[in-house]
């Protein structure tokens, strides 16, 4: 499926001002203040001035509360954007409600507590993300985020992102039957979306720190939903079709 800009001008736009170019501005903004983030249950919060702001934005990370301060604006960052900003791309550090700063190994085991999927779903965001893909949640679609090429303003969100553990097959209880996999990929199509499944195996390394996280693996599947009136007079094309859409199931869950 090709990217589906917004309005004439928005691929240029894009061309022109690379996520990969704004992502290292805005490491080098928070690099400059020491920005520091506040651990807020299930998420992160981080004060900003004028620059920040307008880079957090840019980059689509984390999403605006509205304060009475007028010099300083808060954003909320999820536990995966956090750690991402602070562990990846170390441009973040978070401090608890003690003040008192959290190394990685902490942060890791917070995030946990307050999220058991965590390790799944950040390998999965973190994997999109050094691909310079914009990763945001995707309740709203009934997936866990949703991927966009570039900025929303400019282009719509290309895949709609499940993600699977190969050794913990619960992780989120998606695509055990084959009604939620049908449903999954009609909404997917009736919304303009290829579903992406990320499928994690951590080949035995577990989750005790983030540094398994080197040694966990990744596959990607896209699933499409076949139309029979597009090749309806093709009996060796719907088979064809048939066979590959059995092997992947086959190959997710086995």
């Amino acid at each position: 499926m090709a990217p589906r800009w917004k309005g004439k001008g928005s691929e240029a736009k894009a061309l022109a001002d690379p996520m990969s170019k704004i992502i290292s501005q805005l490491c080098a903004s928070l690099i400059q203040i020491d920005a520091q983030g506040l651990l807020s249950g299930c998420s992160v919060l981080l004060a900003v001035e004028t620059e920040q702001i307008e880079l957090l934005t840019r980059a689509c990370f984390g999403r605006p509360i509205i304060t009475s301060e007028k010099d300083k604006q808060w954003f909320q960052l999820g536990l995966e954007e956090a750690f991402y900003l602070c562990y990846s791309l170390k441009c973040l550090k978070i401090v608890g409600e003690d003040n008192c700063h959290k190394n990685a190994v902490e942060l890791w085991q917070y995030m946990k507590s307050e999220k058991a999927a965590f390790p799944d779903f950040y390998k999965a965001y973190s994997h999109l993300r050094m691909k310079n893909w914009v990763v945001r949640p995707g309740s709203q679609y009934g997936v866990d985020f949703v991927a966009y090429r570039h900025h929303p303003s400019l282009v719509h969100s290309e895949y709609a992102v499940l993600v699977l553990s190969e050794e913990d097959g619960d992780v989120n209880g998606r695509l055990r039957v084959w009604s939620d996999f049908h449903c999954t990929i009609r909404l997917c199509g009736s919304v303009a979306k290829t579903l992406l499944v990320l499928s994690i195996n951590k080949n035995g390394h577990g989750a005790i720190s983030p540094s398994c996280l080197e040694r966990y693996s990744i596959k990607e599947h896209t699933i499409t939903r076949w139309s029979p009136e597009q090749s309806r007079e093709d009996r060796i094309a719907i088979e064809k079709e048939t066979k590959c859409l059995l092997r992947l199931f086959i190959c997710i869950f086995t």
